[in-house]
């Protein structure tokens, strides 16, 4: 590392790889943002998954401020966050052969909707099977993880194949490897993660880009709006009742 401070040396690092996602991930997400708008106007229902910590940007698109109210979380339990004891278990569930069918057999998923499954390593079978098995039920699936990941690492699929290779499009957000951005000779291992920077910034300009276009079409997004400014709670009202049949995480 330079003669910088760490603080600013990951900063700096984050700031690279958000401007590399920007130039290079932009027809991407425009392309994705597009695909969700359709969805929406063709009467389809969103949804997002992600496993362990790809789990916190899928979070950060459900009932957000400022985000699409239709965007509802796909859970899987035991793999949503580390709130599951012990969580090593999560890590465990993601390589379990046959989970994700089970998820999707009970879940609201059906032809015409969208998924975003976020994973970054895409390696292991709950992504992959997810994709797999949610595109053959006629939903679109948008990957969002790390290319580099399928060079660098074998796949942990019985198919030998990653969560990019089952998806209708895929969001790259070039972490390497590891997804640790600092090195120093007196630490023993690779720190700072950047990867929930980068996926979360990926999905909110997804998410941009699908309100827009929607409003492009003439229909008026149906964005949130925060709990904590004056009104606030009388305009989600109103969309949340408005499109009742098409949010799933108020029952």
């Amino acid at each position: 590392m330079s003669d910088r401070k760490p603080a600013g040396q990951f900063l700096d690092a984050a700031i690279d790889l958000l401007r590399r996602v920007r130039d290079e991930e932009a027809d991407t997400i425009e392309a994705a943002g597009t695909l969700l708008a359709d969805t929406v106007q063709n009467g389809g229902r969103l949804f997002a998954f992600g496993a362990g910590h790809s789990s916190l940007a899928a979070q950060d698109v459900v009932y957000r401020a400022g985000g699409l109210a239709l965007m509802n979380l796909l859970a899987v339990p035991g793999v949503v966050g580390v709130d599951v004891m012990p969580a090593t278990l999560g890590s465990a569930l993601e390589r379990v052969d046959g989970l994700a069918s089970a998820v999707l057999d009970s879940s609201p998923l059906r032809a015409g909707d969208a998924l975003v499954i976020v994973s970054l390593s895409g390696r292991n079978a709950l992504p992959v099977e997810m994709a797999v098995n949610a595109r053959a039920l006629g939903v679109k699936v948008i990957g969002v993880t790390s290319v580099a990941y399928t060079s660098g690492t074998t796949s942990r699929h019985a198919s030998g194949t990653f969560l990019k290779d089952h998806c209708d499009l895929v969001l790259d957000s070039k972490i390497a490897v590891g997804d640790a951005e600092l090195t120093l000779d007196t630490v023993p291992a690779p720190f700072a993660p950047a990867s929930t920077v980068v996926t979360s910034a990926l999905l909110q300009a997804v998410m941009a880009t699908a309100a827009t276009s929607l409003a492009d079409r003439g229909i008026e997004p149906p964005l949130l709006r925060s709990g904590n400014v004056d009104g606030g709670h009388e305009w989600n009202g109103r969309v949340l009742d408005q499109y009742r049949d098409r949010i799933f995480y108020r029952h």
